[in-house]
């Protein structure tokens, strides 16, 4: 574990023990130990206590979140069920609509297909009556056009 420490190697890591203890003594390394020793833990201390209060108040707020997400949910579920319950009315609705717009239509065929039989039907007097109406007039239509290519004999004398 030594040598996997900021990559020093063992000879090095002598050096640095070395280096210190010429620099500060036999005596004073002892008490740089335990001042390093004490300033870790308090440190490591620090830290837990950093932490502690972060997940507590990070608690709080995700509690907030999860009340806040269930209240949502279920009003979500809320609103899908009454959404699925206009839709299935309207559903209901709309075919009960187009049973009688189906019954309406059918039964104006039916008036339509019975008129039409009515106007198809022509009794054989309406159908002679018809006939000699329409040959009068072509008699009629002929008359008159023969009638005012002569001349007036009357005319004749004017002139």
């Amino acid at each position: 574990m030594i040598n996997e420490l900021l990559f020093i190697s063992g000879g090095e890591l002598i050096l640095v023990m070395l280096l210190a203890l010429l620099f500060f003594g036999a005596k004073a390394i002892p008490d740089i130990a335990k001042t390093l020793g004490k300033g870790m833990r308090e440190f490591r201390k620090a830290t837990n206590e950093i932490k502690r209060e972060i997940n507590e108040h990070t608690s709080d707020i995700k509690k907030d979140i999860d009340d806040v997400k269930s209240t949502v949910d279920r009003e979500t579920t809320k609103i899908k069920r009454d959404l699925d319950e206009v839709s299935d009315d309207v559903d209901r609705e709309t075919r009960e609509i187009e049973k009688d717009l189906n019954k309406v239509s059918d039964e104006v065929d039916r008036e339509t297909r019975e008129i039409e039989k009515d106007l198809n039907k022509v009794s054989p007097d309406e159908e002679q009556e018809a006939d000699q109406k329409k040959k009068d007039s072509e008699t009629f239509d002929s008359q008159e056009g023969k009638s005012s290519t002569r001349k007036n004999p009357e005319d004749e004398h004017t002139t």
